[in-house]
């Protein structure tokens, strides 16, 4: 188990180096999840954005649901809360994006 967690960060971590994921977090998230991950916009508040700095969030965010997450967006009880991007962004950006958010814990 530890060595596929160990090769699913160092994964993440080659798509992060291939990818300019700060600029796509600027360009696709910022303006929900802010740019320091808190969340703390007026759409994130507005969608209840989690704070990505916080550490308990990242410990419960599993790897696959995030993918998942921003490939399909997000519906709770009839409401979008998040857009797919599965039509924007490909699955190695998508990855970078992750690990990019996952620098935000403190």
């Amino acid at each position: 188990m530890k060595t596929k967690l160990t090769l699913a960060a160092l994964t993440l971590t080659a798509a992060a180096l291939a990818v300019d994921a700060p600029a796509l977090w600027d360009k696709h998230c910022a303006s929900c999840h802010a740019k320091d991950g808190s969340g703390n916009t007026k759409m994130g508040k507005k969608v209840e954005a989690k704070d990505y700095r916080d550490p308990k969030v990242q410990e419960a965010m599993k790897e696959l649901d995030a993918i998942k997450s921003v490939k399909n967006g997000l519906k709770e009880k009839g409401v979008e809360r998040m857009k797919p991007f599965a039509d924007k962004l490909t699955d190695e950006e998508i990855k970078a994006l992750i690990a990019h958010m996952r620098t935000f814990k403190k």
